[in-house]
């Protein structure tokens, strides 16, 4: 069997992604399948495997992500994955329904980003349910910048889930790695992240830490973690361990979970950039019950098809 793929990636943070309008894997082991691909010596190489599929509901949605680390393990949501759905799906037309509605729906004008609003905006269902995104196009008219709506973030403990924090919410909880100890804000956008700012982004041993906070016993569902260095109110500098793939060169749910932990220690605006190692992301959170904006790029790399035993 021959699966059709298109390499992507948002700021680095690479996937191979594969169009299930066109391809059938009811028969597949979707989780070894992701496991293969994913491998940078022996598969294609990425961070992850993401399916791009019809909605389920059949009515809310233009389409649907499905997410998968590069270990196997399901993954919630990934913020530079659904940048690049979202390009996938506009640049082949999958989709023009739900876009024309919602861009109806919210008018015309600028973005904060200063881009102007977009025509092209598509609605895309995920595991923390329906998220709208507009996109922006090049002179080529292929998509080149995305803002998606990453939806309100996820504070209560309980609900990330954390055992750090009180009962409401977790912010700058003492967090014990062997005899270290460490300040760490606790929130979810639809998949758990714990966030740590520290002096010297380049001295904190990510590598080492990364795996130890990721499994810790506080967050039974395991955690994404990130390190952040504060430029000013409105810049910061991070690095990513994500659930799963290990150090990653972008975490767009995690430069979104950075910013509100930001604003919820007094330590960043609610607009700032956040310079990754794969580049940059705009994020805004216009306030406390506000959904949190993240704009971006999503690049197309190449496509092929991965073989397998039928």
């Amino acid at each position: 069997m021959r699966i059709p793929f298109t390499k992507m990636h948002g700021l680095g943070n690479d996937y191979v992604y594969v169009n299930t309008f066109e391809v059938d894997l009811c028969d597949v082991d979707v989780p070894e399948l992701a496991r293969h691909v994913s491998d940078r010596h022996r598969g294609v190489g990425s961070d992850g495997l993401i399916l791009i599929a019809p909605p389920t509901d059949g009515g809310d949605a233009d389409v649907r992500m499905a997410m998968y680390n590069a270990d196997g393990s399901r993954g919630e949501m990934c913020g530079n994955g659904i940048r690049c759905v979202a390009k996938y799906a506009l640049d082949r037309g999958l989709t023009a329904r739900i876009g024309a509605v919602l861009q109806r729906q919210r008018g015309r004008g600028t973005c904060s980003n200063g881009d102007a609003a977009s025509d092209r905006s598509i609605a895309v269902q995920t595991d923390r349910g329906v998220l709208l995104v507009e996109a922006f196009g090049g002179d080529d008219g292929t998509i080149e910048r995305v803002r998606v709506d990453m939806g309100a973030p996820i504070l209560v403990p309980r609900d990330i889930p954390t055992t750090l924090g009180d009962a409401s919410r977790c912010v700058a909880a003492s967090m014990q790695i062997g005899e270290q100890t460490y300040s760490t804000t606790c929130l979810s956008m639809g998949n758990p992240h714990a966030v740590t700012f520290v002096d010297d982004l380049a001295a904190f041993d990510l590598e080492k830490i990364g795996p130890l906070v990721e499994r810790h016993t506080a967050f039974p569902n395991r955690v994404n973690f990130h390190v952040v260095e504060i430029h000013s109110s409105n810049e910061a500098t991070m690095r990513t361990w994500e659930r799963g793939s290990g150090i990653t060169q972008a975490c767009g749910t995690g430069a979104c979970a950075v910013l509100v932990a930001g604003v919820l220690e007094g330590r960043l605006a609610r607009s700032a950039t956040l310079h990754l190692p794969g580049g940059d992301l705009l994020i805004e959170w216009p306030a406390d019950d506000a959904s949190v904006m993240m704009t971006g790029p999503a690049e197309e790399v190449f496509s092929g098809a991965w073989e397998i035993d039928s």
